[in-house]
């Protein structure tokens, strides 16, 4: 009997701990749903429910470089060509602007106190007989000058910046040989030239009273002190002087009047010596041009001799 006793209550403590092993086993499940709900949040921690589970975010993950960080991958060669571009016209190109011609009627070639006053065998000094210049001035004691000859004011300061350009450049010293001749001073000279040469040796280098550049006081005539060259024949045309006057009179508005091979044009022979001052701007665009007369520039006419 006691034995059958025994069988019961183990089988009892069986049941027992079974049940107990059961009901531990749903308090473990349903700590794990519970807990697994309030992490999606069906379950507010504090026991509210949500209205609806908020998804949670998918991970995100960067996937590791099929090349080293330090290189560039090469670019993959796309299969579609693009058309080259139409090649679009170039524009011309602008000539920049014609610089302003020269105003050949800013000084009068006809009144002898004008710069560009035009003397010649057709063109006499308006009143020669009575002329001369308002403002003649001496040359300074630096300027060699024999025959202590004037100019007006202007021509003689170009002439003493010319005269110390030749000798600073290249150690020339021009000299002021002839330069403002008076009305009565241009009778004796063309007649000494007419008792040698005859009127007609004399007309082609000499000019008669009141025909005379000199007579305005913007003639010089000019040697140098080494070459021993005169008022006369083509020596001083070969001489270092001359060659730097033709390059460089211009810069201080002077000009050659008489140019070789100009008689048609002048009246008179080819004169190295003589220059005249006509103002720089005039004097550069003689020199630019290459014209080589007044009479040619201002379009007048040739006077190769005196009308009567």
């Amino acid at each position: 009997m006691s034995r059958l006793m025994d069988r019961r209550q183990r089988r009892s403590r069986r049941r027992l701990r079974g049940v107990l092993i059961a009901a531990a086993a749903l308090v473990v499940v349903a700590l794990l749903v519970g807990g697994g709900l309030v992490l999606t949040g069906v379950l507010h921690p504090a026991g509210g429910v949500l209205a609806a589970p908020t998804a949670l975010p998918a991970p995100s993950f960067t996937p590791a470089p099929t090349t080293p960080p330090s290189e560039t991958p090469a670019p993959v060669a796309s299969a579609t060509v693009s058309p080259a571009p139409a090649p679009s016209a170039s524009p011309e190109p602008t000539a920049p602007p014609a610089p302003p011609a020269f105003d050949r009627s800013a000084n009068s070639v006809d009144d002898p106190l004008s710069p560009w006053v035009v003397v010649n065998k057709l063109r006499p000094i308006q009143n020669g007989a009575d002329y001369g210049p308002p403002d003649l001035v001496d040359l300074p004691g630096d300027i060699p000058n024999p025959n202590g000859y004037q100019l007006r004011a202007d021509a003689a300061s170009a002439l003493v910046d010319m005269f110390h350009a030749a000798q600073a450049e290249t150690g020339i010293q021009l000299v002021a040989q002839s330069g403002y001749r008076s009305y009565s001073v241009q009778v004796r000279a063309y007649d000494y030239y007419v008792n040698s040469l005859g009127v007609e040796g004399a007309d082609l280098t000499s000019a008669r009273p009141g025909f005379s550049e000199h007579q305005t006081g913007m003639a010089m005539d000019i040697l140098d002190t080494v070459s021993g060259c005169s008022t006369d024949g083509r020596c001083f045309a070969n001489t270092p002087a001359y060659t730097w006057l033709q390059q460089n009179a211009y810069r201080f508005g002077y000009v050659l009047r008489y140019p070789d091979g100009g008689t048609p044009v002048t009246g008179y022979e080819f004169e190295p010596w003589h220059w005249r001052w006509v103002g720089v701007p005039l004097a550069t665009e003689l020199h630019t041009t290459g014209i080589p007369t007044l009479e040619e520039y201002f379009g007048l006419p040739a006077a190769p001799g005196y009308a009567g």
